[in-house]
């Protein structure tokens, strides 16, 4: 964990405004005391991450700053990703309904809306069957949801928590990640090895990129100019110019990529490999690996804070998850309170934060 976790209150600054005099004006002490006490108090929850927890059929809430589970929400079957709308009120956790990868029958599919106030479900949409990722747009009013067994995206209107469209993509869509100006939805479609190109304003696809090997999951630059996508069986990362949906490049990294996060400054990309458990740092300015991390066993997914200070990734045989400090590149905590089969990880800022950072 990181070390202001446990800052404890030193008595010699006391001393010292204490024994200041009258020279020294009161208020100067008072305002030197505040600002140590603010600073003594973070084990106030800074950030929640919100876990799927894929074989209890539940969402664990865990405090950033103190590893302690603050919740458990039961939600329907398997529950695979978890997305949190703009403004931190709501999150969208998908259900693959699947009671085992080979059952012969499996419950329905369908999307749970958490209530991060009172740590609830408020809702629960039926979708496409086995649905896998989920994004948000900027304004909040949509979320995309990729369907992979429906080869489709189904788009709820969040106003109402109804389906408004349902958009046919390429064969075995899985993870969706959204242009920051909210026009398109980037869909990775796994079984065609393609990515298929939403235009948010019509829900039509307006582009079709081959990536040559089946892809996985999808992460945008915060300009919007580049999509990373990730291609398991192929060991690479395939960047696509947003502006052509062509491929620009090719970058090797480690064993069974799955999940791609892009930090809120640009710079860095990360990449769980799942068959080596490690995470590939890749420096966006030359598309070169600058690190490989050792995390927990086979890591499936990873989000970054807020702030950008550290990357989360949930370790599915290892139950739990692995915290990186992206200014070390090293694991600074694993936190054990993970549940069953931790997959999609969603993190945002609470409210009553009294610092803009999670740890």
């Amino acid at each position: 964990m990181s070390d202001n976790k446990a800052r404890s209150w030193q008595p010699e600054i006391r001393v010292r405004c204490l024994a200041s005099g009258p020279a020294r004006p009161l208020l100067q002490c008072v305002v030197l005391l505040f600002l140590i006490a603010s600073w003594c108090v973070p084990a106030v929850a800074q950030c929640d991450a919100y876990v799927a927890q894929n074989a209890s059929n539940s969402v664990w809430v865990i405090n950033t700053m103190t590893d302690a589970l603050v919740s458990v929400i039961p939600v329907q079957f398997s529950p695979f990703g978890v997305a949190i709308t703009p403004n931190g009120k709501f999150a969208y956790v998908t259900n693959t309904g699947a009671v085992c990868d080979l059952c012969p029958v499996n419950q329905p599919s369908s999307v749970s809306v958490i209530d991060t106030t009172t740590y609830s479900v408020v809702a629960t949409i039926p979708v496409g069957q086995y649905p896998a990722g989920v994004a948000i747009t900027p304004n909040g009013a949509f979320v995309y949801v990729a369907n992979f067994n429906s080869n489709s995206v189904s788009v709820i209107n969040t106003a109402t928590n109804t389906v408004s469209a349902t958009v046919p993509v390429g064969t075995g869509p899985w993870s969706i990640a959204i242009t920051p100006n909210g026009a398109f939805a980037y869909v990775t479609n796994y079984t065609s090895a393609s990515v298929s190109v939403i235009s948010t304003t019509t829900n039509a696809v307006v582009a079709s990129v081959a990536v040559g090997s089946p892809a996985w999951s999808v992460a945008i630059t915060p300009n919007g100019a580049l999509a990373y996508v990730t291609t398991p069986g192929s060991n690479n990362v395939s960047v696509i110019n947003t502006a052509t949906n062509t491929v620009v490049a090719m970058v090797t990294v480690g064993c069974g990529p799955t999940s791609v996060a892009i930090a809120p400054n640009g710079a860095f990309a990360y990449v769980t490999n799942s068959c080596d458990s490690t995470v590939s740092v890749i420096n966006m300015a030359t598309n070169a690996v600058v690190a490989t991390v050792a995390v927990g066993s086979q890591p499936q997914n990873i989000a970054i804070t807020p702030d950008g200070a550290f990357a989360y990734t949930s370790n599915v045989l290892a139950n739990n998850l692995s915290v990186i400090d992206t200014a070390t590149n090293t694991v600074v905590d694993t936190v054990q309170v993970a549940g069953t089969q931790p997959l999609g990880i969603a993190i945002r800022l609470r409210p009553d934060a009294i610092r803009p950072t999670c740890r």
